[in-house]
């Protein structure tokens, strides 16, 4: 009898990663198409389902050896319904996803947000295997999170939990986020904060090797930092200062085995993650410091299908 494989699709602003995977997690055949954000993102269900029933005939395998469709999807999403309640960047509000993919593919479709899909993905297949009790922290144009008790995602209330992006470092005069406060962790910890951070520096007048650049990014700030650059090491200090301090606040919650740092941020290595351990180090709980170890992510773009297809394991495949 043929293996049976699961899909998973992760949706992105720009791009949909796809993939067809084996109930073991090996990534089989992976691919991805551009994100159709025409009249509201409305056509973007019906560009999965045939990108999916075009990847089928070109490798000449039918529909039924597909046991469902994982998806991770940008914004909160309604546990109940598979509905994505806002996505900001694609033009949803309340958008059925779940409904109109499982119409269009004439498959069982389960949706979550994309930061808890990365998270399971890591957990699965990447620096998170073999932990039950992880936090998974995205550093890229903003900051994701996913938190993992028990090997379960933590949803909250009304599936907002895991917003870590949005806890409040800076209390008083913080800079305005997208979410609508001041202050957030994002607006430090992320690529966007860190060149906001490394602009604030430079307009005090002090050397840097950032001064060459015409537009600075964030990669820029960590390489100069390598190379000993004071104002970009200030700059480096002061996320690692906050980034382990807001997760300390997590961690003395849940009390972790792993912290798996991923996202394009997190590229810097060693340059961000040694002084991220020294302060969360410091502001931890002593035994959980001493549980929780911080690694980097290992499933860069595939943690997000590998994540989507664990979850069409989990809660698809026991009831087929």
């Amino acid at each position: 009898m043929e293996e049976k494989w699961l899909v998973g699709v992760d949706l992105g602003g720009t791009t949909i990663k796809m993939a067809f995977i084996s109930l073991a997690g090996d990534i089989l055949y992976s691919w991805e198409i551009p994100t159709d954000k025409r009249e509201n993102g409305s056509h973007i269900p019906a560009a999965i389902a045939s990108s999916i029933h075009q990847k089928l005939s070109e490798y000449e395998v039918t529909k039924e050896r597909l046991i469902g469709v994982g998806i991770g999807a940008p914004g909160p999403v309604n546990e109940a319904d598979g509905s994505v309640e806002i996505g900001v960047n694609l033009g949803w509000r309340n958008f059925p996803l779940q409904e109109i993919l499982e119409r269009e593919t004439s498959l069982p479709v389960t949706v979550e947000n994309d930061a808890n899909v990365a998270a399971l993905g890591e957990m699965w297949k990447g620096a998170g295997k073999g932990a039950k009790n992880l936090l998974c922290v995205t550093l890229g144009t903003g900051v994701g999170g996913g938190i993992i008790v028990n090997g379960e995602i933590v949803h909250g209330a009304n599936g907002a939990g895991g917003e870590i992006g949005h806890i409040t470092s800076v209390p008083a005069h913080g800079a305005p986020c997208n979410c609508g406060k001041t202050g957030c962790l994002e607006t430090i910890a992320s690529a966007t904060g860190i060149v906001r951070l490394a602009v604030e520096k430079l307009s005090s007048g002090q050397p840097s090797k950032l001064r060459e650049f015409d537009v600075v990014t964030s990669k820029h700030v960590f390489d100069a930092a390598k190379q000993g650059d004071e104002l970009a090491n200030t700059v480096i200090e002061q996320v690692a200062y906050h980034l382990g301090l807001a997760l300390s606040y997590i961690a003395n919650g849940i009390n972790p085995e792993k912290i798996v740092i991923g996202g394009g941020v997190s590229k810097a290595g060693d340059t961000l993650l040694v002084p991220l351990k020294r302060y969360f180090t410091s502001f931890a709980f002593p035994r959980v410091a001493q549980a929780a170890e911080i690694v980097p992510a290992t499933l860069g773009n595939q943690a997000g299908v590998t994540g989507a297809a664990w979850l069409v394991k989990e809660k698809i495949l026991p009831n087929r």
